[in-house]
């Protein structure tokens, strides 16, 4: 019988507490565990990024990332965008410049471009597509993508 661990951590700014046994990805423990059902698990080998979520304000692919590993650390799902029921700016831009079609990888989208414009504020519309290269998109060419997140950007600069 596998070991079980207590883990805790921070998920969306609360303190979780659950019981993981150490094989457990945090995409499973994230979805069927505490219920936050935003990220998707396509590939389950970190090659689409459907299931990114930020680590310590780092992208990672929860499909691979030990949930152990998480113990002690702050996550970010897609859940916890959006503060006091309002949207981030890059979810509006995303809604704003239609930047979805079927909506699966919208939530690994929303997240590595989060993780990017935490990087870089400011980025280049080359900076963006590189930036969300490893995150797959079959419906939406990645031009609305690209463009909603050059628009959060510019949305969130000061001298706006």
């Amino acid at each position: 019988m596998p070991e079980i661990v207590e883990l805790s951590l921070v998920v969306n700014g609360r303190g979780r507490t659950v019981l993981v046994e150490p094989r457990e990805t945090l995409a499973d423990v994230l979805r069927e565990r505490l219920g936050l059902t935003g990220l998707k698990v396509s590939c389950d080998v970190q090659v689409c990024g459907a299931c990114t979520v930020l680590v310590d304000g780092l992208a990672v692919s929860a499909c691979t990332y030990l949930a152990a590993d998480a113990g002690g650390r702050e996550v970010l799902t897609v859940e916890g965008l959006a503060r006091d029921g309002e949207l981030s700016p890059l979810q509006q831009a995303f809604i704003d410049a239609a930047a979805f079609q079927c909506g699966f990888c919208t939530p690994g989208m929303l997240m590595i471009a989060t993780a990017l414009l935490a990087e870089n504020p400011a980025p280049t519309r080359e900076a963006v597509v590189a930036g969300i290269g490893g995150n797959l998109c079959r419906c939406t060419g990645y031009v609305p993508i690209v463009d909603a997140v050059l628009a959060a950007a510019a949305a969130s600069r000061p001298d706006r």
